[in-house]
């Protein structure tokens, strides 16, 4: 697995790159994509201390608006944009040169394809610790049953759960993943005292790893943080669902296609698994980030989900904090500044 350089790397980096940026003539342009509101002020607040000239779209790159790109060589994407290969071309042809995409993983944009047509894609890294907090938060709710308690609160049954809680320092954690995000969760973890077991497919960490399939034998809860690719889509399948330890608890806020979900489903349904937290969804795609409460919900695994008193969903939110944020703005404006700067100095 590749794993991004460190967001503090990059901010030690920022005070050169501002200095040089602000002494360059002309200002760099940067047409940044489907950016929202709380991104917007930040790219306009850091604009111009980058010396950059960014040109600002709420809309998602799409083929009717790349004619906004014309002119600036570097864009900026989010996570929710499915960049297929026509964009690519389209992008290319009007004279892009480099994608930062503002986030960690790249399953949304074939890069070889890309760097086959002449355009770089890179990533940004920052702060783990918003989607390590996360993480102990849901792993916390989940073996304490809060949904559940929840519910009963709100139309005033006050009664014990017929369930008892579980508590973190009795119990096996399976880190998945093992990059900035995956050890920072390891770190959160050893204040609790838990047996922490890790699996990756570069293992690098201080870690005690052991085969996949035998972290999840031995697991009580399996936390995925590996980035989702050919190799990593359906990690967690029926079979390796079905060997999991019987009453196990599963977190998930890397990718949602990491999990087959409806075997995760008929493991919560018939009680072989203890429940679920899922910031990330298969079918999320349109849903997640919208106001929904008008409309019909199109995906049938998200509604059953939902119906499950042991299972947890939030909307990909696990990286979304005012540190995180600003991280992501700035490194994105970094890789772009960087990249051109390859480009004058060959």
């Amino acid at each position: 697995m590749a794993h991004s350089e460190p967001a503090r790397t990059a901010a030690h980096r920022t005070s050169s790159l501002a200095s040089a940026s602000a002494t360059a003539a002309p200002a760099t342009g940067i047409t940044i994509y489907g950016c929202c509101a709380d991104e917007a002020v930040l790219f306009r607040e850091m604009a111009p201390r980058f010396g950059i000239v960014p040109t600002i779209s709420s809309a998602a790159l799409a083929e009717d608006n790349i004619g906004l790109a014309i002119g600036n060589r570097c864009i900026s994407i989010g996570h929710k944009t499915k960049v297929t290969h026509s964009i690519l071309r389209a992008l290319n042809e009007a004279g892009v040169d480099y994608i930062s995409t503002r986030s960690i993983g790249f399953n949304h944009i074939d890069v070889e394809y890309a760097e086959s047509i002449g355009i770089s894609v890179g990533n940004v890294a920052y702060s783990p610790d918003s989607v390590a907090d996360y993480t102990l938060m849901l792993m916390l709710m989940v073996v304490r049953n809060i949904k559940a308690m929840l519910r009963r609160v709100e139309v005033h049954d006050y009664r014990l759960d017929e369930v008892r809680g579980k508590e973190l320092r009795d119990l096996t954690i399976g880190v998945v993943g093992t990059g900035r995000i995956g050890v920072a969760v390891m770190d959160r973890l050893r204040g609790f005292g838990c047996r922490v077991l890790a699996y990756d497919s570069y293992p690098k960490a201080d870690a005690h790893y052991v085969p996949l399939d035998e972290l999840l034998r031995q697991s009580d809860i399996v936390t995925l943080h590996t980035p989702l690719n050919p190799e990593s889509h359906h990690l967690l399948d029926r079979h390796r669902i079905e060997h999991m330890r019987p009453g196990a608890y599963v977190i998930n806020t890397g990718r949602g296609p990491l999990i087959d979900t409806e075997a995760l489903i008929s493991a919560l349904d018939s009680g072989r698994l203890g429940g679920a937290a899922l910031d990330v969804l298969e079918e999320e795609e349109g849903i997640f980030y919208a106001d929904c409460r008008d409309k019909a919900i199109p995906s049938k695994l998200l509604l059953r989900l939902q119906e499950l008193p042991n299972v947890l969903i939030s909307p990909h939110t696990a990286y979304y904090t005012d540190h995180a944020l600003s991280d992501t703005v700035e490194n994105s404006i970094i890789n772009c500044l960087e990249f051109e700067s390859r480009k004058q100095h060959g």
